[in-house]
């Protein structure tokens, strides 16, 4: 039995790897022809009519959301997916509140860009600046990204240096600080009412916008798929560089990362201010798109969920946190005739994913070539015996 269970979980890292080898092979135009169609196909997603695959949709399901709607929230989480990637799937560090980034993200776009804001009325009334006056959303964007760093930096100086889950509590703790603090904090955040009139880069929310509006869902996505690929680019020169290199010798082994030259708590660090980086700019997003935010939307349990996608997908691997995202993005929304029962269900998923795919949907080349290691060591294990 052990060794069909063997056998299959060999196969399944051969397939990987063999489609990973495959594409490899591929000449240069090959490949620059792949990714511009699998590119067009992403932007073309809400227009959605090819047949065969309409049933993916989600504007016939009862009670449903509007498809782009739904392709919007898939995008924000795999922005999210990605930078959460860079802390705990290249750098190795549990983090359970990164939802703390994302709502200073959030945040950011709507203290210093909505009207209603406590901070905005207070600068109009301090410097006589008339009513409609606001921080561009441009503005808002720059400031999101730079709070985002500046607070990831300051969670980690004094919490790098821990490790498992004593990291993964002070974590937890951070995001659920975040969350009592825009609570209570009304002279500021306007506590549990929250703050409305968020604006988007056609300002704040009006009859006049003619593309972002709150109701045509389709121009959200785009925008958001664009900073979604920007990032990808981004993200993945910076893995094959000398920074993403010392990532994963400090995932591997700290001591003997250590040993060989490479400063594990600057690398950490870094890593922690660029995924705190993109949970911000995720947040900012989520924030525009909203056009209004409250502290009930920052729980722990949306937490949780982005650790989740990291790991259904695979940690370590920037297509597989992207599939994860989309899969726990979408399938509720596709499991919603169930109504009560679509969170079972979808709890049930998951725990049949983690039970075959223990190491991911999608795992690494690094971590599959170590399974299929691990398992030829097991077979010889007898024969030396």
């Amino acid at each position: 039995m052990i060794d069909k269970i063997r056998t299959a979980d060999r196969r399944r890292v051969g397939m990987l790897t063999s489609i990973g080898d495959r594409w490899r092979a591929l000449t240069k135009w090959q490949q620059a022809l792949g990714l511009a169609a699998f590119v067009a196909f992403l932007y073309y997603l809400p227009l959605l009519g090819v047949p065969g695959l309409t049933w993916l949709r989600t504007d016939s399901i009862e009670g449903g959301n509007n498809w782009a709607g739904v392709l919007f929230v898939c995008a924000i989480y795999v922005l999210v997916a990605i930078g959460l990637n860079v802390v705990v799937g290249l750098a190795g560090l549990l983090d359970l509140g990164y939802i703390g980034f994302f709502a200073i993200g959030a945040y950011s776009v709507a203290l210093f860009g909505s009207v209603n804001s406590p901070v905005v009325k207070w600068i109009q009334q301090e410097f006589n600046l008339p009513p409609t006056w606001a921080v561009t959303w441009a503005i808002c964007l720059f400031i999101a990204i730079v709070l985002t760093m500046i607070s990831g930096v300051l969670l980690g100086w004094p919490t790098l240096r821990l490790r498992g889950d004593y990291l993964a509590i002070v974590t937890l703790g951070f995001g659920e600080i975040i969350r009592i603090v825009a609570r209570n904090a009304t002279g500021l955040t306007n506590g549990p009412v929250g703050i409305s009139a968020i604006p988007g880069p056609e300002g704040a929310p009006s009859p006049d916008n003619k593309v972002f509006g709150l109701i045509d869902a389709k121009p959200w996505y785009w925008l958001a798929i664009t900073f979604v690929l920007i990032m990808v680019f981004l993200v993945r020169r910076l893995e094959h560089s000398r920074v993403g290199r010392a990532w994963l010798a400090v995932r591997e082994d700290e001591d003997a990362a250590a040993v060989m030259g490479v400063y594990p708590f600057k690398f950490k660090l870094w890593a922690f201010a660029i995924g705190a980086a993109l949970g911000g700019l995720s947040g900012f997003l989520f924030g525009s798109r909203n056009a209004f935010i409250d502290p009930t939307q920052f729980n722990a349990n949306l937490s949780i969920l982005f650790v989740a996608m990291v790991v259904v997908g695979g940690s370590g691997n920037m297509i597989g946190v992207s599939l994860g995202a989309v899969l726990l993005a979408y399938l509720p929304e596709r499991f919603r005739d169930f109504a009560d029962y679509r969170w079972l269900v979808f709890g049930l998923a998951m725990v049949l994913v983690m039970i075959l795919r223990p190491q991911g949907l999608v795992p690494s080349r690094r971590r599959a070539r170590e399974l299929k290691d691990r398992a030829a060591e097991a077979e010889e294990a007898p024969a030396h015996v």
